[in-house]
């Protein structure tokens, strides 16, 4: 049977003659290899590569090589860690406050306005390069075909400040302290309303903790209408740490939950020093942020509502607090 069929590419061995017991198969190809040399001794492995490598160096002049020393460690690649400032008012608000920039991009057959001929002379005056690219190319560069309003800013990565720090710089003013600290915010335009509304109702500063967090990106610049130019954004390396020294520095810390045992209206300590602490978008405050509050406040709302979105809810506080540190006429 010639023909007969049989695994596709398999290759049928016929063998003759009678069949061998399978057990020494293959020992005596083991037998006088030895133990497998270290891996710097294999001159086809990384290792020993490097080690030639090593040792040609150190046949050089001047190059001799201490036994046992390690090559110095290779410094990781830089990366460009710069943020995209899109839209018309948010370019125009970073460049007014000087922040530095690397770039302005403008999209090709830009229709001119106001804005944009503000941030064209705002940037010639800095020095900051004018680089007219296609709108597709600005597309890419800003993540969005929205966002950009066929302009856009390169700044360098943002750099905050220390949360005590902040706090010096707004005792030196004489104001009375009016904070605003994120417990796990991870929408960037949450960030940026809120950013937005300290700027709106007389807030000083916004703390962001290091982790479970978004800190100040892009979209919470665009979000922000160019208030984050003005709301300086202060980073804690640890959240619950941070509370308790401004505590230590006379402020009270009231967290927005809305099971809050303390309504908002009429809040009595609206008139001092105080941070208030706004929770992320599902799980709202973290327990230790919670333990560390003077006081828990809610917000009145219908029953039909559920929640507040964090960025309306911090809002909304800030605009009641606002109200009560009003002078009284």
């Amino acid at each position: 049977m010639a023909n007969r069929q049989g695994r596709p590419g398999a290759v049928r061995k016929n063998s003759k003659g009678p069949k061998v017991g399978s057990g020494g198969q293959g020992r005596q190809a083991l037998q006088g290899r030895g133990p497998t040399p270290k891996a710097e001794d294999r001159d086809y492995h990384p290792a020993g590569k490097r080690k030639a490598a090593a040792d040609r160096a150190a046949a050089r002049p001047g190059g001799q090589r201490v036994a046992g020393q390690q090559r110095p460690a290779r410094r990781a690649k830089s990366t460009d860690e710069s943020e995209i400032v899109a839209g018309r008012n948010s370019v125009v608000e970073a460049l007014r406050a000087r922040i530095p920039a690397t770039a302005l991009y403008i999209a090709l057959k830009l229709e001119m306005d106001d804005r944009v001929r503000e941030a064209i002379a705002l940037a010639g005056r800095r020095g900051i390069p004018l680089m007219e690219i296609t709108r597709p190319e600005l597309d890419r560069l800003t993540g969005d075909d929205n966002v950009s309003q066929g302009i856009a800013l390169k700044v360098p990565p943002y750099e905050y400040a220390h949360p005590l720090e902040l706090l010096d710089t707004v005792e030196r003013t004489k104001a009375v302290p009016l904070l605003v600290a994120v417990d796990g915010i991870t929408d960037p335009r949450n960030l940026g309303a809120i950013i937005r509304s300290v700027a709106a109702f007389g807030g000083q500063g916004v703390i962001v903790p290091q982790r479970r967090s978004v800190g100040l990106t892009a979209s919470a610049w665009k979000t922000s209408a160019g208030a984050a130019a003005r709301v300086p954004v202060a980073m804690a390396p640890n959240l619950t740490q941070t509370l308790k020294s401004l505590k230590e520095r006379g402020l009270f810390v009231i967290g927005l939950d809305g099971g809050g045992d303390t309504p908002l209206p009429g809040l009595e300590l609206a008139s001092g020093p105080l941070v208030v602490v706004v929770g992320s978008e599902g799980k709202g405050l973290s327990r230790l942020v919670t333990e560390t509050c003077d006081a828990v406040v809610s917000i009145p709302i219908s029953a039909t509502t559920e929640s507040l979105n964090a960025g309306i809810a911090a809002s909304v506080a800030l605009y009641e607090i606002s109200k009560l540190r009003a002078p009284k006429s």
